[in-house]
């Protein structure tokens, strides 16, 4: 399992997660591997996403997928260029609920 992060500084957090939600889920749901995607309100103008894929190849291509949608579509709210960091993941825990 391997998760891509980004965090980037938006001038309207609401639009973008609007547009994000509309426009690069679905772009990012076709990618192969792909598990997860979060979209985290950090505050202050500043929000972060989570990627999760089952491979390496599935998070690259998802953070290409992200630079390409981010430049076409919402280039005009993003302030800088994100920091970006990707990785194996090398320990997960799941809440498992709780029997009854």
């Amino acid at each position: 399992m391997y998760a891509s992060i980004r965090q980037y500084r938006a001038s309207d957090t609401e639009e973008l997660v609007r547009r994000v939600r509309q426009g690069f889920v679905p772009v990012v749901r076709k990618v192969p591997g792909f598990s997860d995607h979060y979209v985290i309100d950090s505050g202050g103008g500043v929000f972060t996403t989570v990627t999760v894929g089952l491979d390496q190849t599935g998070v690259e291509e998802s953070v290409t997928k992200a630079r390409e949608w981010v430049r076409d579509n919402a280039a005009d709210l993003i302030e800088g260029a994100p920091t970006v960091t990707s990785g194996e993941v090398v320990a997960h825990t799941r809440l498992r609920p709780s029997v009854m």
